[in-house]
Formats: structure tokens, C-alpha cells, sequence
């Protein structure tokens, strides 16, 4: 390890944020091909796709058990909360840099240090995404697994169908933070650091 790089992702989070990762994307796949999918010619068949999303769907939830747990006992959760003074002045510097700054060469606002991980903009997505969007999502999961567990009647709307929407919007919200993490993820002087660094758990500066 060199004097640049800094150990920010340990083994647990590594493996965690692997098998989250596939199960994403299994969910993203499966969930599309169930929802838009041709009747006569499937992506892939709607039974398979049902047992693939069930199947992806409880190893996530466990995984996020796993991740709730290990993120409060380890003291990576205090990455996760947020300065709110002047939270929303940060934010939008963060967010000039990704769209125009970092094209113009500009040095990053917010660099990465060991106390801080995240810029404001990573900080607040990741906080909204893994413990607002992921907690619905599960429980509108579990809830269309076993739709007895659901309300017959929610402000004079089928339970059912409620859920089944609420269950569809988390998924679209956390699909598109899907697409703007690896767009993040790939903004440097060598796009595939920051995918690296997931896999040795070492983040290298650009002080290179």
C-alpha cells in the first residue's frame, strides 16, 4: 500500500456490497421481464422469473440484515449521517462539480478522507436509498410474497395493488440510483479505480 491509499472497505462490506450487487441486478432483470415482458415471447420465461426475483429478493433482505448490523457495530454507519449545517450549500457544490466541474479539470470539493467516504451528494443518496428505498421495498416485498399479510383495503384501494406499485416505485428509484452510482463510480483520472478499490478494499488517491 502506498502513502495515497487509504483502507476504506472492509472484507464484510466488500462481500456484502458483492452479493447485494447480483442481487440488484437479478431483481432489476426479473422485475422487468415480469412487468413489460411479451407473453409470447418472454425475456425469460414468467415462472422463471418469479422464482429468480423471490429467490434474489430474500437473499437481499437477509444481506441487508447483515448490513444493518455489521454497519452499527463497526461504526461505518456514521458515515451515513449527514451534517445537516449547510447540508444543502455542500449538496449543490457537489452536484456543479459532477455536472461541469470535474469536465473542466477542477479539483474535487469534497476529497475522500478516512472520517469521510462520501461527498454530501453520496452521503445523501446512500442514506435515502439504504434506509428509505431499500427498508419499503423489502416490506412491499414480503408483503406480495405473502399477500395475506396485506391490508384488504388501503384508503379504498386494494391493498394488493397498492403495494404492488409502491413495491414498483422503490424499484424504479433504486434502478436509477443503480445507474448514477456507476456513473459516479467511473468519474476519475482512471474510471476503473473506484471498482477496484470495492474489490482490495484500498481507495487510491488521485495525488498520484
Amino acid at each position: 500500500m502506498s502513502k495515497h491509499e487509504l483502507y476504506l472497505y472492509p472484507v464484510w462490506l466488500r462481500i456484502w456490497h458483492g452479493v447485494n450487487a447480483i442481487c440488484i441486478i437479478l431483481l432489476i432483470i426479473t422485475g422487468i421481464s415480469m412487468q413489460y415482458g411479451n407473453l409470447d415471447y418472454p425475456f425469460l420465461p414468467f415462472k422463471t422469473s418469479v422464482q429468480i426475483h423471490n429467490f434474489a429478493g430474500v437473499i437481499a433482505a437477509i444481506g441487508y440484515v447483515v448490513f444493518l448490523v455489521y454497519n452499527h457495530f463497526s461504526g461505518n454507519g456514521k458515515q451515513y449521517v449527514p451534517n445537516y449545517r449547510g447540508f444543502g450549500g455542500r449538496i449543490s457544490k457537489q452536484g456543479m462539480y459532477y455536472l461541469y466541474g470535474y469536465f473542466k479539470g477542477e479539483p474535487k470539493p469534497f476529497p475522500i478522507t478516512k472520517e469521510n467516504k462520501f461527498n454530501p451528494l453520496q452521503r445523501f443518496s446512500y442514506l435515502t436509498t439504504m434506509y428509505v428505498f431499500v427498508p419499503i421495498i423489502a416490506i412491499t416485498g414480503v408483503g406480495l410474497l405473502y399477500p395475506e399479510l396485506i391490508f384488504t383495503k388501503i384508503f379504498h384501494i386494494g391493498g394488493v395493488q397498492l403495494t404492488a406499485v409502491l413495491h414498483s416505485v422503490m424499484g424504479f428509484f433504486i434502478s436509477l440510483f443503480l445507474i448514477v452510482h456507476l456513473y459516479v463510480a467511473s468519474i476519475g483520472k482512471n474510471p476503473l479505480r473506484n471498482y477496484k478499490s470495492i474489490i482490495n478494499g484500498y481507495h487510491a488517491s488521485d495525488e498520484h
